[in-house]
């Protein structure tokens, strides 16, 4: 098996099929890959669609797993553990993959045995036409889109690879402890495959981006508004702080400073709102975005501050284990 493919879902029976559909179109060999849905306990009639869905593509090999444990990274690192192929694949349950994806993500190991995590160019799948204010401010990584001004490169940084079109070769995956948790029950807790990511280049390996592999994410109306800016940026500041954390070991002190630095920055940034906005100027929608970035980020450091469990979990680096 050179390929297995890990689609992670929660409770998107509307989209997932979709997804699974744009991957049995791959100009690849179908017994060359797999496909792996690791239903991450969702409560809609995601296990009976995805059952219908295996019968009716019998030819194909795919495989369905139950991972109740709440968190996506449980749902992919438990999939990777079933998982037979040499590569890894990781997707999302809302995309639409073109027909030459995976063998232009391929393609790139075969150009520096160093490569290790690749990805290609991730496009919006608009559900609704977006406001103005999403195509210049949110187009980019805040939904997840990947669009540089290259078509293939290979370096040492992480070149925007994320877990919605991520290939990694199935050592290094292993060898670099799986994905670091993310949005569990509810509950951002860590930088999934950013840290995975930071894991992979401490090893010493490689990433790549062929802008010829292409997938679509499909962006639902729900995530064009300001409520789901702010919560988004809140969410990367739980990210941040766990991935600061995580690398420094900070001491009491470090963290209460930190603490104050972030009070300040809120102090600032909501002041430029207020400023852009009276001048109309679309900056403030990200000014106040930054709010609750640096307010999640207080929270977080306090917990670390107080709760010594909850600093071992960060520096947790292993989550294959569990």
């Amino acid at each position: 098996m050179v390929i297995s493919i890990i689609i992670p879902t929660y409770n998107r029976s509307h989209l997932i099929e979709l997804t699974l559909e744009s991957f049995l179109k791959q100009n690849f060999k179908k017994e060359d890959y797999e496909i792996i849905i690791s239903n991450n306990n969702s409560t809609d009639n995601t296990e009976e669609l995805v059952q219908r869905f295996i019968k009716n593509n019998s030819s194909y090999n795919i495989r369905y797993l139950l991972e109740s444990r709440q968190g996506v990274h449980y749902a992919r690192n438990s999939a990777a553990k079933l998982a037979k192929g040499e590569f890894l694949y990781f997707t999302d349950d809302d995309m639409i993959a073109e027909p030459d994806a995976l063998s232009e993500l391929l393609y790139l190991f075969g150009l520096d045995k160093k490569i290790a995590s690749v990805t290609g160019l991730v496009l919006p799948k608009w559900e609704v036409a977006p406001p103005d204010w999403i195509l210049k401010l949110c187009n980019n990584a805040l939904l997840s889109l990947n669009d540089p001004d290259y078509d293939l490169i290979i370096s040492e940084k992480d070149c925007n690879v994320f877990s919605c079109h991520q290939m990694i070769r199935r050592e290094v995956f292993f060898q670099s402890g799986g994905f670091n948790p993310e949005n569990t029950k509810g509950v951002w807790i860590g930088d999934g495959e950013t840290g995975l990511n930071i894991k992979i280049k401490e090893k010493g390996f490689k990433f790549a981006f062929n802008r010829k592999s292409v997938i679509h994410h499909i962006i639902p109306a729900s995530r064009l508004t300001q409520k789901y800016l702010d919560k988004r940026m809140a969410n990367q500041g739980n990210c941040d702080i766990y991935t600061w954390y995580h690398k420094l070991k900070p001491s009491a002190p470090d963290i209460i400073k930190a603490i104050f630095i972030s009070a300040m920055k809120v102090i600032y940034y909501s002041l430029k709102c207020v400023f852009n906005f009276l001048r109309s100027n679309i900056t403030w929608r990200m000014n106040r975005a930054y709010c609750f970035y640096n307010i999640a980020g207080i929270k977080y450091l306090a917990k670390l501050l107080k709760d010594p469990s909850w600093r071992a979990l960060v520096l947790k680096s292993n989550w294959l284990q569990e």
